[in-house]
């Protein structure tokens, strides 16, 4: 056998037919990667002797030589994962399914095992775990499972638009809903009442919190599935997508010792992740961080963290009454949602804490109705409100097919006088990195309010939000829209994704 090596290339013209031979297990046990077979050679990466000895095993039996590439027992691993997340696909699996297996679902579940080991498993429990690997390889955040009269359609939500991805045959509908609810420690007899739980899977090495919603339909137990990573890197506020000049006057205010942040926008907008990385930013080792969440999505090291249980009486006004009581410096509100929880949170800010929490607004100027219409009296929130963030997430171009173009006059209309005289707009043909859509990942649009000394004034007297947000153009604020368009411009995202998540927002 050639000695190891680290050829240029190694990883060309990988074969994954090989890893179906290879259980993982047997993979990540000895350190072994098959790569490809050429001229009677089998070429793998290994770590150490034991993916030298398993390597020669391997080849011995199929006929072959090895050729082993030495590779780095950490980066070996992360390919290992990589490689092995790419083969198979719920299609794959429902093709292998014999009809007689179709409502067979097992009654136990280990967690958490890789789920990328359990190719052996009753048919339903490998359709779900393949279901599960789909969504984690092309990074959708929600599963489907809806059922209709005649069939079942199975969706992922990718980059916040939903896709059809399976329509599995009626039949295995119970089946698979039990399979969810067993993972999830629902009770499977239960199906008249909606039930929530959580399952944690490790996938392709990746630790992944599932949150589990299950509700009645008049066709059946409809589920979704939302999908956290667990071990997702934090992201700067740069990288959500605040301009320089945005994410460097935010940083001021972060700094701040007291006053209320709030973060606005519908469910989905990544206002969680917006807060995340505030908190992040401003975390040392000499400062008191405590959250209340629901759900806790990402854990954050050095940051007391509470999930919200109303059920025992936790809820977030009860939570925040106890974070006084535990000397913080900052305190995050996962979400303010009645009077008492806007009240606790605007004496906290007032007796010298700095708050950061959201609330479901379409913009930022409404976020101070909203709070007054809550019953805040508008004093407080003129004495206690620094900054209202609104966001809205939008699609970016794939960079493997983006491609430029001469818009049409229409498009143009939606331009400011200052930006009319734009040549260039820039899309994605579609292509197999986006799986044909033109799009991979989101990035955010945002609208920046901050209260100063001639916003504060128009609260106090209870203005509507209109002439506050006339007041906040006239200082500098950019809308939502035209964040975006700067961002279209900039070649970032596309006309047509502004435009439809900013519908009925005013340049």
């Amino acid at each position: 056998m050639q000695n190891p090596t680290t050829p240029e290339g190694y990883t060309d013209g990988i074969d994954l037919s090989l890893l179906k031979e290879i259980p993982l297990s047997y993979a990540k046990g000895n350190g072994l990667l098959p790569l490809r077979v050429k001229d009677g050679v089998l070429v793998g990466a290994v770590s150490g002797e034991n993916g030298l000895l398993a390597l020669r095993e391997v080849a011995s039996s199929k006929g072959l030589t090895p050729q082993a590439v030495w590779m780095d027992a950490d980066h070996l691993s992360n390919e290992i994962n990589r490689l092995y997340g790419q083969i198979g696909s719920a299609e794959e699996v429902m093709e292998n399914i014999s009809g007689e297996d179709l409502s067979s679902v097992a009654t136990e579940f280990e967690s958490p095992r890789d789920i990328l080991e359990l190719t052996t498993e009753a048919p339903i429990i490998r359709l779900l775990n393949a279901l599960l690997l789909q969504a984690v390889k092309e990074r959708a955040s929600d599963i489907h499972i809806e059922p209709y009269e005649n069939e079942i359609d199975v969706r992922m939500r990718v980059d916040g638009v939903l896709r059809t991805v399976l329509r599995p045959p009626k039949i295995i509908q119970d089946a698979l809903i039990s399979r969810v609810k067993i993972m999830a420690n629902l009770d499977i007899a239960e199906k008249r009442l909606p039930q929530d739980g959580r399952i944690r899977v490790i996938i392709g090495g990746r630790d992944i919190d599932v949150r589990v919603s299950v509700v009645p339909t008049v066709h059946g137990e409809r589920a979704v599935l939302r999908l956290l990573d667990r071990k997702q890197g934090l992201i700067g506020l740069w990288e959500v997508g605040l301009e320089e000049e945005e994410a460097r006057r935010l940083e001021e205010l972060l700094n701040r010792s007291n006053g209320i942040i709030l973060v606005t926008g519908p469910t989905g907008s990544g206002k969680t992740t917006t807060l995340y990385s505030a908190l992040n930013r401003i975390h040392k080792e000499d400062m008191n961080i405590i959250t209340v969440e629901d759900p806790v999505e990402y854990q954050l090291k050095g940051i007391g963290q509470i999930q919200v249980n109303p059920r025992i009486g936790l809820t977030f006004a009860s939570g925040l009454r106890s974070i006084l009581r535990q000397d913080p410096d900052v305190i995050m509100v996962g979400e303010i949602r009645d009077l008492e929880t806007a009240e606790i949170a605007i004496q906290a800010s007032l007796t010298g804490h700095l708050v950061l929490s959201t609330l479901h607004t379409n913009d930022a100027p409404s976020a101070i109705t909203r709070l007054v219409d809550m019953g805040v009296e508008p004093f407080l929130v003129a004495s206690s409100l620094i900054c209202v963030i609104a966001q809205r997430l939008v699609r970016v171009i794939c960079p493997d097919c983006k491609e430029s173009y001469r818009p049409e006059g229409y498009e143009l209309a939606y331009f400011p006088s200052t930006e009319t005289s734009v040549g260039v707009l820039f899309r994605g043909r579609g292509c197999s990195s986006c799986s044909g859509t033109g799009y991979v990942g989101r990035t955010g649009v945002f609208e920046l309010l901050i209260i100063d000394n001639d916003i504060r004034p128009l609260i106090t007297e209870n203005t509507d939000s209109f002439a506050i947000k006339e007041a906040a153009l006239a200082k500098g604020m950019k809308t939502l829209r035209m964040d975006g368009l700067r961002k279209v411009v900039s070649g970032i995202t596309t006309l047509e994704e502004v435009l439809r998540v900013t519908q009925g927002s005013d340049l």
